[in-house]
């Protein structure tokens, strides 16, 4: 049951990486950010995109984020070591991303658009079929109103 738990909700499960860069790509990491992300996600096998990279005088702090996933971290660039901080969140953490299209990627907007796109057309459709329905007009508009009075109600009350 814990096991299932942790599962649907998440406990965040952190893993701490380490490793080494070329010192060449150190001196200069903003021309070698390719290099440097390439070689960190192949070792430790992220797939999430790439979300920040900056480059200090002693540091470079390079971020990944995906749906219920963030990988962040730090590279030395004397040393040239780097740490990253890896966290997977649970199902619902992941579903949760998805559904408000954090941290997604591009195709996964376009898959929200559409789903919005179909809705308003199956809602349009609905709407147009009850002005050719008789008997479910008067009721089908009280629906109309009353549902659109209820929306606009939690609008004004509950957001800021």
């Amino acid at each position: 049951m814990v096991s299932f738990t942790i599962l649907l909700f998440g406990m965040p499960q952190p893993k701490r990486f380490t490793g080494s860069l070329d010192t060449a790509w150190m001196k200069a990491p903003a021309a070698h950010k390719n290099e440097i992300v390439t070689t960190i996600r192949s070792r430790h096998r992220i797939k999430a995109d790439l979300s920040d990279f900056r480059v200090d005088d002693d540091q470079v702090q390079i971020s990944f984020k995906g749906p219920g996933y963030s990988a962040d971290g730090f590279a030395d660039r004397r040393a040239n070591k780097y740490e990253m901080n890896e966290n997977r969140l649970g199902l619902v953490a992941v579903i949760n991303d998805l559904h408000k299209g954090r941290d997604t990627g591009h195709v996964w907007s376009g898959v929200i658009d559409a789903s919005a796109i179909l809705m308003v057309l199956v809602s349009l459709t609905g709407l147009g079929l009850i002005f050719f329905l008789q008997k479910k007009l008067r009721s089908g508009l009280m629906a109309l109103a009353i549902g659109t009075a209820l929306c606009y109600i939690v609008y004004q009350v509950w957001v800021p």
